[in-house]
């Protein structure tokens, strides 16, 4: 059903509206029509009532069709305005589409036809402005609201960069601290260590065996200690960039048998085996032996800490590219595939629970990390739980200096890839060699 359409006629002469209005009614417009004869008349019908369209006579008594076209858009209201022009008043419809006329019609050019076809050609634009002007609000809104949230994002980005700035100077601090505390608590930790040593010697006089006890305690507890404070010292260093490799050539081959011996002891104290196998053409690198013996050491030392019974195996040989590798293996408790991309973190271990079965600060793995990054060389580990774990080490023959960036990942874990030893692996290859 065709919508019945408000239309108001404006317009001092009688004859002329009911021309319009018979020309609708010829035209079939399903209309509800107003009439009113002056400007002031349709201003106050405007204000009051929507039409759909609006036939406005030019020649108005009390004001001319320009003024009034310009009063109502200057008074917001918006409706489709046909101004009906008489004879010589062509030049001014120009002005009137500029003042915001939708159309305009020669009153001589009244016709069923060309009234109803000007009527609904003037709505469909009215329309298309409405809509358009509807979505021009909309991006105005839209622009609006992103202005806004682009200056709550950089209000924000403000706030997270001052607390980032924070971040960074409160970890700049705790490492200041940290590596001056380890610093002044090495000095009497040396002297405990010192004077427990010489305690134990027979020239100083005979212990009775619970004062050697005793102090053998105390000297086994004082080396932890420092280790423990040497481990906080050197990761200090690392993380504030303050810690250099001092390269040298030196018999990759004699540093791992000299770190093997050095943890022998504790090896055998848990009555694990503890192997070498050596594969090298040429022994000789250029690197850090002071560097190399504490990774190869800490790694040892977690080997033995994790396993409970079995064997530990260390082996170097040679790779491809001018590269060697070292790799320490043992059958402990090994490693989850969810906790691979942790253990390599400062200060994570597995079980961070206060009652933990093994202790340790959990920078061992992390100090590891960074230095081998140093170097320029990788980290693979492989593990299983219950079964041992592997982790390889492999470094260019000769490092470059100065040292890469170590805040850059290069760790390679693979959560899929685990090493599955057997429950007794043949140890042909590493029983020729023991340490």
């Amino acid at each position: 059903m065709e919508e019945t359409l408000k239309i108001l006629v404006v317009d001092d002469d009688e004859v002329d509206r009911i021309a319009i209005r018979s020309a609708l009614t010829k035209a079939g417009v399903q209309m509800e029509l107003s009439e009113v004869g002056d400007g002031n008349e349709a201003f106050s019908a405007l204000s009051t009532t929507a039409y759909h369209c609006v036939f406005l006579d030019y020649r108005l008594p009390d004001q001319d069709g320009l003024t009034l076209v310009q009063q109502l858009r200057s008074s917001g209201i918006k409706v489709p305005l046909i101004v009906l022009t008489g004879q010589g008043d062509e030049q001014i419809t120009l002005q009137l589409l500029k003042a915001g006329a939708t159309d305009y019609l020669s009153k001589s050019r009244i016709s069923p036809e060309t009234l109803s076809q000007v009527l609904r050609s003037a709505i469909r634009i009215y329309q298309a402005e409405m809509q358009a002007d509807l979505v021009s609000q909309q991006l105005r809104e839209t622009h609006e609201e992103l202005i806004s949230k682009n200056q709550e994002l950089e209000r924000r980005q403000q706030q997270i960069q001052m607390q980032h700035f924070k971040l960074l100077e409160a970890s700049r601090l705790k490492s200041l601290f940290l590596a001056t505390m380890s610093h002044e608590l090495r000095t009497p930790m040396n002297a405990i260590i010192g004077f427990s040593q010489v305690l134990l010697r027979p020239k100083f006089g005979q212990l009775t065996h619970q004062q050697r006890d005793m102090v053998e305690r105390i000297l086994n507890n004082g080396k932890h200690l420092l280790m423990l404070l040497n481990e906080v010292l050197d990761f200090s260093k690392l993380e504030g960039g303050g810690l250099d490799l001092k390269a040298e050539i030196f018999n990759i081959s004699k540093i791992i048998n000299l770190a093997v011996s050095e943890i022998r002891s504790l090896a055998e104290a848990k009555n694990l085996s503890l192997l070498i196998k050596t594969d090298l053409q040429n022994p000789l690198v250029f690197n850090d032996p002071v560097r190399i013996k504490q990774i190869l050491i800490n790694l040892l030392s977690n080997a033995i800490k994790f396993t409970d019974s079995g064997e530990i195996w260390v082996e170097v040989k040679e790779l491809p590219a001018n590269r060697v590798v070292i790799i320490v293996q043992d059958t402990g408790v090994g490693i989850a595939p969810k906790d691979f991309k942790h253990i390599f973190e400062a200060f994570r271990q597995v079980d961070q629970t206060i009652t933990r079965k093994y202790p340790g600060t959990g920078l061992g793995l992390a100090i590891i990390d960074s230095l081998v990054r140093m170097m320029g060389g990788k980290i693979f580990l492989e593990s299983k739980v219950g079964v041992g774990s592997m982790f390889k080490i492999e470094l260019p023959r000769q490092i470059t200096l100065p040292t890469v960036d170590v805040d850059a990942p290069t760790s390679q874990l693979d959560d899929d890839d685990f090493f599955c030893p057997a429950k007794n692996p043949p140890q042909s290859s590493y029983r020729g060699r023991k340490a």
